[in-house]
């Protein structure tokens, strides 16, 4: 089995290694190839993973490239998670936005939409050199922003699903709440990516007892801190929402923190260089606890048993990823991506029925599913007046002077990005 990573220049990729490591029985990976433009960090990252597969007596070849049509030749299974334009663009989208009053975030309001546009040109290139290589392969999509990404890849007939670590961070949390192994929680999760919540916790299955309500009670306290939201606010909607939808339901005091401390993009920055003094030592052969605070917790786990359930009979029946609404959500075009429950299998994933969304949370699923639409028209075809429609029906921007204000900035932060700009 080969698998190639594009990105595999990226200090997420030892969580990644790491993962193929120690779950080799799930994933029986003979060959790895990491691919990226970037010589002197993939050389870095490829020899630490050669280091983390001896250590773990894994047998699998693992070579570099920047070559991507070699890369990616006779690949069973493609992963991105690259990043077009690196740390530098990332500050860029979380600087500018709030000069306008609005949340400065890479995934989500103007600068998720900045990196939309950057973004689904450079991956549907790709997706299409990986059909030309071996058109059965499977594109897994970890690239932000996965829904609109996944979107992209989906609607260019693509073999392609996405994939969030939001829901597997959850599943972990609740499992260790619960003193219980992660294998037998499962999530009522439904949204869009980084759009979710949580509606039930299920024990051992998806028609389990759901325990959600004694988790609120019991933990609701460290749940919602985690969140960075109020108890109470938990209690009256009676799930458990993606942090995510703070930057929603708090944007104005999300505005005010951002513009008082640095960027997370320094901060990641800053740990980057630390990381990749770290792979340098020809003494390491696991990932560093560093790496934790990077971001991407149980990436591994999620990627390994997704890519498992499509390549063979390994990993999990049923997993959370983005894929082809469907019907799943009525209130939803057919070709909408979701983050739903799905059966996963060779042919690839099905969503699980989801029960009657609330309109607390459909309206809100409804009005960033309009806005997705005319942020992927926008990267497709280009054009200020498409990126200023796309930011108007954002929910974060929503009025006209602001959506004027965040076009024009967001143009001019990305001219080198954008052929069409």
């Amino acid at each position: 089995m080969k698998l190639a990573v594009v990105g595999g220049g990226s200090t997420y990729t030892p969580e990644l290694i790491d993962g193929f490591a120690r779950l080799r029985d799930t994933l029986p990976v003979t060959e790895l190839v990491l691919i990226d433009p970037a010589a002197e960090r993939l050389e870095l990252i490829g020899a630490l993973a050669r280091r983390i597969f001896a250590r773990q007596d894994h047998p699998a070849r693992v070579t570099t490239t920047a070559d991507l049509d070699a890369g990616v030749d006779g690949a069973d299974a493609v992963l991105l998670q690259l990043r077009v334009g690196g740390q530098a663009a990332r500050l860029q989208d979380e600087t500018w936005p709030l000069e306008c009053g609005c949340v400065g975030q890479e995934t989500t309001g103007a600068g998720g939409l900045a990196k939309a546009l950057r973004t689904v040109p450079v991956v549907l290139d790709i997706a299409e050199r990986v059909r030309r290589a071996n058109p059965d392969a499977w594109i897994v999509d970890f690239t932000n922003p996965v829904g609109i990404v996944t979107r992209a890849l989906l609607a260019a007939g693509h073999r392609a699903v996405g994939l969030c670590n939001v829901a597997i961070g959850f599943q972990r949390r609740f499992a260790t709440l619960l003193d219980v192994a992660p294998a037998d929680v499962h999530l009522d999760h439904v949204g869009l990516n980084h759009l979710t919540w949580e509606r039930g916790v299920r024990l051992g299955g998806p028609d389990g007892e759901d325990l959600l309500p004694r988790l609120l009670a019991e933990h609701g306290e460290s749940i919602a801190a985690q969140l960075h939201l109020p108890r109470s606010l938990l209690d009256r909607l009676g799930v458990v929402p993606s942090y995510y939808l703070r930057y929603f339901y708090a944007h104005d005091e999300v505005v005010r923190e951002l513009g008082e401390k640095p960027s997370r993009a320094a901060e990641v920055a800053a740990m980057e260089r630390e990381l990749l003094a770290l792979y340098a030592d020809p003494a390491l052969d696991e990932k560093p606890a560093l790496l934790a605070k990077r971001g991407g917790a149980f990436y591994s786990e999620a990627a390994v048993d997704l890519a498992a359930a499509l390549l063979g009979d390994g990993g999990s029946p049923i997993q959370v990823v983005n894929t082809l609404n469907n019907g799943t959500l009525p209130f939803l075009p057919d070709d909408a991506v979701i983050e739903v429950q799905a059966r996963v299998g060779a042919s690839g994933p099905v969503p699980l029925p989801v029960p009657r969304l609330e309109p607390l949370f459909c309206g809100l699923v409804a009005h960033v599913t309009a806005y997705e639409d005319l942020a992927l028209d926008a990267a497709l075809r280009g054009g200020r007046e498409r990126v200023f429609k796309a930011l108007l029906a954002h929910p974060l921007v929503g009025q006209y002077d602001l959506a004027e204000g965040l076009t024009d900035r967001l143009l001019a932060h990305n001219k080198e990005h954008l052929a069409w700009a």
